[in-house]
């Protein structure tokens, strides 16, 4: 990430276009041949994802996936460049009506994301489409690296929390969801720490974030499960974009109804995790390809000492 943010900040914003997308094909494509960056686990990813693949099939999707996780990066950093008609065009939402009716109620809503499509231009549309966009952001080191991050996101129009020990973050967010109608995005695929909910994906067990749920619960704050996917454009809307790739955000119907199990018992964070689990995990066996999850999430994937090791700064942030 570092060395691709490096060169973004070298010139890729300016860069046409079609250059930037075709440096970044070519980048995509020698990551996949060399294998290196984490390719490997990204294919031990989507075999889970679909395990009726053969080699051949499941190489070929891990080549469709790394491409996309390149484009996601060069989209990102030519970002700010659009127009406001570009970026609208990029950009196609379903499911959005309830979201819409919380907002124009003056409420707020949490998202439960995964590393799915470009978030960043799902962020950037967002915000400007729907309601002001609060997030938090893993403190990155060199310090230089995660304060050009910030200031990215922030110019995009974004709030950005940073995850510092001792900060305060989920009070933060608490603070945030209920004081003015937002929309609160938190990327939660993949939580090793000690607070981390295990949950079933794709009929293995895995760890993901407890902070979408417990947010929910803890703010009234409906809970949607958010799949972002790319999509080819065409005709008009592709002459509007300025781009021959846009998203789909796909919002799932509000999962925290009720606030009860079937059997009647309240419901708890393990519970409000493993339905966005449900709805997520349904979108990316749809979009395979979209999934960029380059690291470990399965627990057969993981050590027993990584999977106990508590993380202050997560624990703090639930």
């Amino acid at each position: 990430m570092t060395k691709v943010f490096m060169l973004a900040k070298s010139g890729v914003e300016h860069l046409p276009e079609p250059v930037a997308r075709g440096l970044f094909t070519a980048v995509a494509d020698v990551v996949w041949l060399t294998r290196t960056g984490g390719l490997a686990q990204l294919e031990r990813n989507l075999a889970r994802v679909r395990p009726d693949l053969d080699r051949r099939g499941l190489r070929q999707l891990s080549r469709a996936g790394i491409r996309a996780y390149l484009r996601y990066y060069c989209e990102a950093f030519q970002l700010p460049r659009l127009s406001a008609d570009q970026l609208r065009a990029r950009v196609r939402a379903t499911g959005d009506g309830p979201l819409r009716e919380t907002f124009a109620d003056g409420g707020s809503v949490v998202a439960a994301l995964g590393h799915n499509g470009n978030w960043d231009l799902a962020g950037a549309w967002a915000t400007k489409e729907l309601a002001p966009v609060v997030t938090v952001a893993e403190h990155l080191e060199p310090e230089e690296l995660f304060q050009d991050f910030l200031d990215f996101r922030t110019s995009l129009g974004m709030t950005i929390i940073p995850m510092d020990r001792g900060s305060g973050v989920f009070r933060q967010l608490i603070r945030h969801t209920r004081g003015s109608a937002s929309i609160v995005p938190l990327l939660a695929d993949r939580d090793l720490s000690a607070s981390g909910v295990e949950v079933d994906l794709f009929g293995h067990r895995a760890r993901v974030a407890a902070g979408p749920a417990a947010l929910s619960l803890a703010t009234g704050a409906p809970l949607h499960a958010t799949m972002i996917r790319h999509e080819r454009l065409t005709g008009a809307r592709r002459r509007a974009a300025g781009s021959r790739w846009g998203i789909v955000i796909e919002f799932s119907e509000r999962l925290d109804v009720a606030g009860e199990t079937p059997d009647g018992e309240p419901l708890d964070v393990a519970t409000l995790t493993q339905r966005w689990v449900d709805a997520l995990g349904a979108g990316i066996a749809r979009h395979p390809a979209d999934w960029h999850m380059l690291q470990k999430v399965f627990l057969d994937d993981l050590d027993a000492g990584r999977l106990a090791a508590p993380s202050a700064s997560a624990h703090e942030a639930r």
